[in-house]
């Protein structure tokens, strides 16, 4: 299959086109306007610029689309959230948009996140059906982009799947995010290039965590199988607190430190617990085959045991 990757730069893109690749797809990669280091053959735009997005699709002309371009942290979202929805939600529109009028028989696979479900009862997970309450500007815009795509699919028959990953781990990952900048810490630390402290934001929540390498072979399964006009998770189906994400890191890397948490590291407003469904993913043939350990390994650079 001739694929289109939009955000192929980012930590999941690059993991993607590989596997894509490893599978005998022709991959189209298309990366961020200010990506650098990567494949120089590959088109650079914004999301957010509908003439560009329309050049790259005419391009391209693929047979998938795999749309994982967007603003991604939740952190930052807060600060500009008017650039969060040009990016996330009419930067969708305009890759459906795009679809619809140069290659309508695509089949297009939505990004999107388990954020979108917001605070859940205790004892609940997260199944697709389960109504959506995003709690910052990041989950609002991927909600957007979810509902628009479905549109798409309802009023133009475009084959629009929604994926909905919850918190991916492996090598590769900004270093905004929690598992990198324990990474670095405590490198830092080992190293003794800094005192014995690891600082960080909330480590009660809970969270659903997967090997980024389980999540892109979800992405292509749902790109082949995936049934137009339906939502899938792409989650573990168990949830377990930073702290012990970070616990286990430090014994990985044999490292001993103090832990304080920091008031800049934690979001102004954030989920005790969010844990997912994958169910309905499993019922098309998914399964992991990775652990979080083999992604905290690969996250600390560790050769595998």
């Amino acid at each position: 299959m001739r694929i289109l990757v939009t955000g192929a730069d980012g930590f999941a893109g690059r993991h993607l086109c590989e596997l894509l690749r490893a599978a005998g797809d022709e991959v189209v990669e298309v990366y961020g306007p200010r990506a650098e280091g990567v494949n120089s053959d590959a088109q650079n735009f914004d999301i957010a610029n509908e003439a560009a997005v329309r050049t790259a699709v005419e391009n391209a002309r693929p047979e998938g689309i795999i749309h994982l371009a967007g603003f991604s942290s939740v952190v930052r979202s807060h600060g500009n959230p008017a650039r969060v929805f040009a990016v996330n939600a009419l930067g969708a529109v305009n890759l459906l948009t795009a679809a619809r009028d140069l290659c309508p028989k695509a089949r297009v696979v939505l990004i999107s996140s388990g954020e979108v479900y917001g605070p859940l009862p205790e004892g609940i997970r997260a199944g697709e059906r389960e109504p959506v309450l995003p709690l910052n500007p990041y989950a609002s815009s991927k909600v957007a982009a979810e509902i628009a795509g479905l549109q798409f699919h309802r009023n133009y028959g475009l084959h629009v799947v929604v994926a909905r990953p919850f918190n991916p781990l492996g090598a590769g990952q900004a270093p905004t995010c929690a598992v990198p900048s324990f990474a670095a810490q405590l490198w830092a630390i080992q190293k003794r290039k800094a005192e014995s402290v690891v600082r960080t934001g909330d480590l009660a929540v809970i969270r659903d965590f997967s090997h980024v390498r389980d999540v892109v072979a979800a992405y292509r399964l749902l790109v082949t199988k995936g049934e137009a006009g339906q939502t899938y998770n792409i989650c573990s189906g168990t949830g377990r607190t930073i702290r012990s994400v970070l616990e286990e890191m430090m014994a990985l890397a044999k490292v001993s430190a103090r832990v304080e948490v920091d008031p800049a590291r934690q979001r102004p407003t954030d989920m005790p617990r969010l844990v997912g469904v994958p169910d309905k993913l499993r019922a098309l043939g998914w399964e992991p085959r990775y652990s979080v350990t083999d992604a905290l390994r690969e996250a600390l650079g560790l050769r595998q045991a």
